[in-house]
């Protein structure tokens, strides 16, 4: 993942949504989660302190593999942490 190219897309959304290039390529390099959702996609997410005070967000990054280098489609916080994050047992 460290090689992925940040979309002009993926660009606008992550400095919309106050997200750091740092941060989106932490959680591409090194996810608490990943999944395929189809061939050649996969979402890469990690819960992550932010904000002041701090609060839990579940960070998504969405990257397409068919290409190459693979790209960062998008990446985006939510605090719908439950909606999103597999329960591992």
């Amino acid at each position: 993942m460290k090689d992925a190219v940040v979309t002009p897309h993926a660009a606008y959304e992550k400095k919309r949504r106050g997200l750091t290039e740092e941060l989106v390529r932490a959680v591409a390099e090194n996810p608490e989660q990943s999944e395929q959702i189809r061939p050649e996609r996969w979402v890469l997410q990690s819960r992550l302190q932010m904000g002041s005070p701090p609060k839990t967000y579940l960070v998504r990054v969405i990257l397409d593999t068919e290409r190459s280098p693979s790209e960062i489609v998008t990446a985006y916080r939510t605090s719908k942490i439950s909606k999103y994050r597999r329960n591992e047992e």
